[in-house]
């Protein structure tokens, strides 16, 4: 087992797909225990259940609203961030300086969902795939501004394709949408500007009444 995962709770290390680049789990766990206690608490906490699945997907869904309420009431913010650039001439000879106009919101991220301290937190469940486009620039932008350390992003893992098939609502979540198969290269390429990301995927050993393989229920 890799040593960044011993980082880790053996239940957690169970019930989710884990991925960790630039070191952002050790940041996590060293410099900011107290706030990967928060996110272990949520992720131990957090179920599924089929209605869970079968509901709208995007921000408005059962599922991101779980992790808001564990989240939220820890002081985990939405946030974003916009910043101008002023630019300087610096004339050498005769020595001279002159200010240009700003270049008006030459920042301009997408919100991160959960921003805490120096911590943030994405989550993606089920939208368009170029979505994580925008969070890895958003996750970038913060980063390079020097706001956050490190960042988390949780989505959903492959395996989640055995229930969706088995429920009959595969159709839902194709192959064009937020899952973690569409995040893993887009990192590996560099996107996320090397800013340290933990990536989690959310696996059917998360789903309640889900033994073997197989749903248990009515």
């Amino acid at each position: 087992m890799s040593e960044w995962k011993s980082r880790i709770c053996d239940t957690l290390l169970k019930r989710y797909e884990w991925h960790n680049f630039n070191h952002a789990i050790e940041i996590l766990d060293t410099a900011y225990p107290a706030l990967w206690c928060e996110l272990q608490s949520a992720l131990e906490s957090f179920t599924l259940d089929p209605n869970d699945l079968e509901a709208g997907g995007g921000s408005e869904s059962a599922i991101p609203k779980k992790f808001s309420a564990y989240l939220r009431p820890n002081d985990w913010k939405e946030m974003r961030i916009t910043g101008d650039l002023l630019v300087k001439l610096h004339q050498c000879n005769p020595p001279e300086v002159r200010e240009l106009p700003p270049i008006q919101k030459f920042i301009d991220s997408h919100n991160i969902d959960y921003v805490k301290d120096r911590v943030a937190v994405d989550l993606e469940w089920n939208s368009k795939d170029q979505t994580f486009d925008r969070d890895l620039y958003a996750f970038r932008m913060f980063y390079e501004c020097g706001i956050i350390s490190c960042g988390v992003i949780i989505t959903r893992s492959e395996e989640m394709n055995t229930v969706f098939r088995q429920m009959g609502i595969m159709k839902k979540y194709g192959a064009s949408t937020t899952w973690i198969g569409k995040l893993l290269p887009r990192i590996q390429s560099g996107r996320h500007g090397g800013c340290p990301l933990l990536i989690i995927g959310i696996t059917p050993r998360v789903m309640e009444g889900w033994e073997g393989g197989t749903h248990v229920g009515t």
